[in-house]
């Protein structure tokens, strides 16, 4: 027998075993079986009903489509100064009825105003503008 303190199980089985004349093979390992512990429940002072309140979650709030901005056309165009100096005059009225109004919103309302007539007073308003030449005036 072995003197040793510590003795390995395959060893004693083998060597008290009477049919041991032949060694195993692979030693078996034997694991024991793991038992998990419950986890303790814990009382809580806050009733049942909030926590399932804060278990469901709230619809986000759905967004509005937003309107598509129209885009925005760049152009150039040739009027005589005494018209170019009527804008000015209809900013002036504006700022005195307390609107701060730029070049492009009031020609914009004037295309507005002008798509409001009907056909004979569209006629007469353009009839009695001059007719100036197109395109870029010479330069001095």
């Amino acid at each position: 027998m072995n003197t040793k303190k510590s003795v390995k199980v395959e060893d004693v089985i083998v060597k008290s075993s009477p049919a041991a004349a032949k060694p195993l093979s692979k030693p078996v390992k034997v694991t024991p079986p793991v038992v998990k512990a419950a986890k303790p429940v814990v009382k809580s002072a806050k009733p049942v009903a909030a926590k399932v309140v804060k278990a469901v979650k709230e619809p986000k709030e759905t967004k509005v489509a937003k309107k598509p901005k129209p885009k925005v056309v760049r152009d150039s165009f040739t009027m005589p100064q005494s018209e170019y100096q009527k804008i000015t005059e209809i900013k002036e009225i504006g700022l005195k009825a307390g609107l701060q109004v730029k070049k492009s919103e009031v020609l914009r309302a004037g295309v507005i105003a002008l798509c409001a007539m009907n056909e004979e007073q569209l006629k007469t308003a353009l009839s009695s503008l001059d007719k100036i030449k197109t395109g870029r005036p010479n330069k001095h």
